[in-house]
């Protein structure tokens, strides 16, 4: 007994100094928001004004000074995105994660993100304001990496840490500009559809456009076979990315005409993947000669969304076709050459290397056509006689974007501001635009071309004839825009443009849906105001889900069913589309969509294209039409010796639907309810360890709203009892130019991404209620209402 107090009185103190340590460690880790810090070629002392949700509010000198403080205090609070992100274009993720994200990292170098980069950087002139900003701004980055604690991810997955470069910065951009592509998702599949089945089985799948769909209007005040692995493996390869896709997003400005206060007011909620941390990293920045309120990628300088008191903008997706797919031939004489319609060419090559966590380094070759990488032969699960290639306009034209989003940032006027549009060339975005002069506006950016007629952009095109090429460039006054309208507004929800010149352009638009909604509600009303453009931007209705309901419900034989069925679908035709977390409409009607989908495809495609067809936008576009029309080739089971009809598969689905439901829940309907089904985890690439879970993970949460609401909370049917919520507003932000000074946004989760911060996760709740935090840009407010104060002086002084 003696010996074991012995051993007790040494063993405790030694525990309690390690767990002592262990919480110094740890603190050691937590990001720093006050004191003072020296930070190398400042010229005048730099203050940053932490308000009560970490954002900071940078007051510098010049422009160069607030700067650099930005690179320090994005670092110290994103450092480990940073990380994350830059090294996706590099094809770097296997160094980290280990082997199963190899086929992920040859796939971004096939695309060539990282070679574009390294040719963008070194045309760039170093003399210029935009590069000598982007440097000053790596410097900050880097001298906190250097100095201050290290993110507790690198010392988890052992990664060491290494200067960032604007090499990184134009690979960041480079991944988001591939991440809004659809054609990876959609052009292999259709393909593959075409060639399985006829192309008669296209025609009902919503993949053109909609001749009474709801169209975004131009206004110009001035005129007025491929086997089935290709598609499954790039949909696999992108699935394992340990950061968030981008997806869609709404946006709408107000003129003065429809204002309460006649005043421009802009709303917009960019549609992102969900993740910890959140997407954007909110900075104000305020120097003598720059002022702005910003949202930053990690590891950018320059602002995506922005505000002053002079303008805002924001943006959604154009959701253009940039990404074209060629079948090639190759040599049978000489396998080094392929075919052209000027005879034979040779293939070019690159030899790659890729590190990987644990094991050897991969190395393999890539082999390009004209038109871009050869994709067989990446891995064992691209196979096939025919070589195929994807082309990229990404790639394919001179890099100007980070110019242009500092021009973008740096302009006070419309005309301006207009100007650096041209040089977004990718990925196509919806630039949406309003300022204190009452101006709105809407344009369509990115660099359209014309294609030869007849030629079916979302098919694998042919690469050797030379008659499915890419035609001229248009002019940036030729792509789809509003300006100033006489209907006192425009938004963009990612649905289809109307004609300009008298041509649509191909792409991979979303429905109708949120666009009817927000016409619906914009156009009757013309006293908007702050608090109902807040209410506006977390509506949860659908004007199209009852149609569609309504639709399938029409010749349902109730025969079978009872009573309690019965109300339930009684209930379904009365629904209004609202989208609540206590709803029990919303659960039988997303589970009953499911079950047609599944009913009327996975015959004809199998499990992995019905997959396949399940991440794709077109999907979305079809549900309405199709439930519509009775004639549709696709009703029919092959698989059966019936012919089944539009209303066969709308009764069996129907009783899928609430037997799945009864298995889950019980015959109790009313706990039936959206809030069991519908759930939003943000999560953290280290929180897929179970054990840290709970550490580094956001939620999970039960979630209003449903894909394709304004509160789009986008989520993949599937078979599964929960739908588990992947992208939905990444912010949400009102700047209303009548009081520009409360002006409004939220974050998913909070502005940190240590989970040592406070400010990690302090925003997720207000968020779920749809609540709103203010944009501070009232000096004297910011001073008097701030959390901390964080001081940068010169290293000299």
């Amino acid at each position: 007994m003696r010996r074991l107090k012995k051993i007790l009185k040494i063993t405790i103190p030694i525990l309690g100094l390690l767990f002592l340590g262990l919480c110094i460690f740890l603190y050691s880790l937590t990001p720093v928001y006050e004191g003072e810090n020296d930070l190398k070629n400042l010229s005048e002392k730099v203050n940053v004004y932490y308000d009560n949700y970490g954002i900071p509010h940078i007051y510098g000198a010049t422009e160069k000074d607030a700067i650099r403080t930005l690179g320090y205090v994005h670092a110290q609070d994103r450092l480990w995105q940073m990380e994350l992100l830059r090294r996706i274009g590099a094809g770097e993720l296997s160094e980290i994660f280990g082997e199963d994200l190899v086929e992920t990292d040859k796939l971004f170098l096939a695309l060539g993100i990282d070679d574009y980069s390294k040719k963008t950087v070194a045309n760039l002139d170093p003399n210029s304001d935009y590069v000598k900003l982007a440097e000053a701004y790596l410097d900050g980055v880097n001298q906190f990496m250097e100095e201050g604690p290290t993110p507790v991810e690198f010392y988890l997955t052992g990664v060491d840490k290494r200067p960032f470069t604007l090499k990184d910065i134009h690979n960041t951009i480079g991944y988001m500009a591939f991440s809004f592509a659809m054609a990876h998702k959609t052009d292999p599949l259709l393909s593959n559809i075409k060639n399985k089945l006829g192309a008669a089985y296209l025609q009902d799948l919503s993949i053109d456009t909609e001749p009474t769909s709801t169209y975004i209007k131009n206004y110009d005040p001035l005129k007025d076979t491929l086997q089935l692995n290709l598609a499954s493996k790039l949909a696999s390869a992108l699935e394992k990315l340990p950061v968030p896709q981008f997806e869609g997003s709404n946006s709408w400005v107000l003129s003065p005409d429809k204002t309460k206060n006649g005043a421009v007011i802009l709303a917009n909620d960019p549609h992102i993947g969900f993740s910890q941390p959140t997407v954007w990293y909110e900075a104000h920045l305020s120097t003598p000669t720059y002022k702005k309120y910003g949202y930053h990628l990690a590891g950018v300088p320059f602002p995506l969304l922005a505000h002053n008191r002079q303008l805002a903008y924001g943006l959604t997706m154009f959701e253009n076709d940039d990404v074209d797919f060629y079948y090639e031939e190759t040599n049978p004489q000489d396998t080094t050459e392929y075919k052209t319609e000027n005879g034979w060419k040779k293939y070019t090559y690159k030899e790659k290397v890729i590190k990987v966590k644990g094991e050897d380094d991969v190395k393999f070759t890539l082999k390009f056509t004209r038109h871009g990488a050869v994709l067989n032969g990446l891995a064992a699960s691209v196979a096939g006689e025919s070589p195929v290639t994807i082309s990229w306009i990404y790639t394919q034209v001179d890099n100007k974007l980070l110019s242009a989003l500092y021009g973008m940032s740096h302009s006070e006027s419309m005309s301006t501001f207009k100007r650096h549009l041209r040089d977004l060339h990718a990925p196509g975005l919806n630039i949406m635009y309003g300022d204190a002069d009452g101006n709105v506006a809407w344009w369509a950016t990115a660099k359209l071309y014309t294609m030869p007629d007849s030629t079916n952009t979302k098919l694998i095109l042919n690469g050797v004839s030379g008659e499915q090429e890419r035609g001229d460039f248009l002019d940036f006054s030729e792509n789809p825009h509003a300006e100033n309208p006489p209907w006192e507004f425009v938004y963009s929800a990612n649905n289809q443009p109307d004609t300009i010149n008298g041509r649509f352009f191909p792409g991979y638009y979303l429905p109708e849906n949120r666009a009817k909604r927000i016409e619906q509600l914009l156009k009757p009303k013309n006293d908007w105001d702050k608090e109902s453009v807040s209410k506006m931007i977390t509506d949860i209705t659908s004007s199209v889900d009852p149609m569609v309901a309504k639709n399938m419900s029409k010749n349902i034989d109730i025969s079978n069913l009872t009573d309690d069925d019965i109300k339930l679908l009684d209930k379904l035709t009365n629904w209004d589309g609202s989208a609540t977390t206590s709803s029990i409409e919303s659960s039988i009607y997303q589970r009953w969509v499911f079950f047609m989908l599944k009913n009327t495809f996975k015959d004809e495609l199998g499990d992995e294209l019905f997959k396949q067809l399940l991440t794709t936008h077109f999907h979305k576009r079809l549900i309405a039409p199709l439930v519509s029309n009775k004639a549709s080739i696709w009703w029919d089971n092959v698989s059966t010796t019936k012919v089944e009809t539009a209303d066969d598969v709308f009764q069996a689905s129907f009783v899928d639907a609430l037997t799945s439901l009864k298995t889950q829940f019980g015959t109790n309907t009313d706990v039936w309810t959206w809030g069991k089904i519908h759930t939003l985890e943000h999560e953290h690439p280290i929180g897929k360890v179970a054990s840290l879970r709970k550490y580094f993970n956001v939620g999970p949460f039960p979630v209003n709203g449903t894909k394709e609401v304004i509160n789009n909370m986008g989520f993949t049917y599937s078979g599964d009892s929960v739908y588990r919520v992947t992208s939905g507003p990444s912010t949400r932000r009102i700047i209303d130019f009548s009081d520009i000074e409360n002006s409004i946004s939220i974050l998913p989760t909070g502005q940190s991404g240590s989970p040592f911060s406070s400010h990690y996760n302090d925003q997720a709740k207000m968020y779920l209620k749809g609540e709103f935090r203010k944009m501070m840009m009232n000096k004297e407010e910011i001073i008097a209402t701030k959390k901390s104060l964080l001081v940068f002086k010169p290293e000299d002084k």
